[in-house]
């Protein structure tokens, strides 16, 4: 008997990660059975990605996007639309929720829209010119300057 390991849970919940640490970090933190609504997280290149959201039946006004700490949290309140309402059958899920997402180090939030039930986050790593790796130049046989 043969078991698979698969590591695409440690990758749903963290965005611009590279480093393996932070992801098991991450994994072990989350509770088990959260996968309500289903989500996505798209890499569209080296720095630009996209979270999915299935938010089926809710409106803008329901849903709240909030980054603190580095934390991206995605929030939909239950809607008291249905009184006087009996359901025969219930399938659509409007029930309240929570995601939250650790971002790397100078990802930031481009935009995010609401369309066809389907919430979509635009996210873009913006590394500062100071943060970035710098080449530096070797200069022959000439013995550097030093100062004191």
């Amino acid at each position: 008997m043969t078991t698979a390991f698969s590591l695409a849970p440690l990758f749903r919940s963290s965005v611009g990660f590279d480093r393996f640490n932070d992801l098991f970090e991450t994994a072990l933190r989350n509770e088990p059975g959260s996968s309500y609504p289903p989500y996505n997280v798209e890499k569209h290149g080296d720095d630009q990605y996209r979270i999915v959201v299935a938010a089926a039946g809710f409106q803008e006004e329901d849903l709240e996007l909030q980054v603190e700490k580095g934390v991206l949290t995605i929030s939909g309140g239950k809607r008291d639309g249905n009184e006087g309402v009996t359901f025969l059958h219930q399938g659509i899920a409007q029930r309240a929720f929570k995601l939250s997402f650790r971002l790397a180090d100078h990802i930031e939030i481009k935009s995010a829209g609401l369309s066809n039930g389907l919430l979509s986050i635009d996210l873009l790593r913006v590394v500062p010119e100071e943060a970035k790796a710098k080449r530096i130049p070797i200069n022959g046989t000439q013995k550097p300057a030093l100062q004191h």
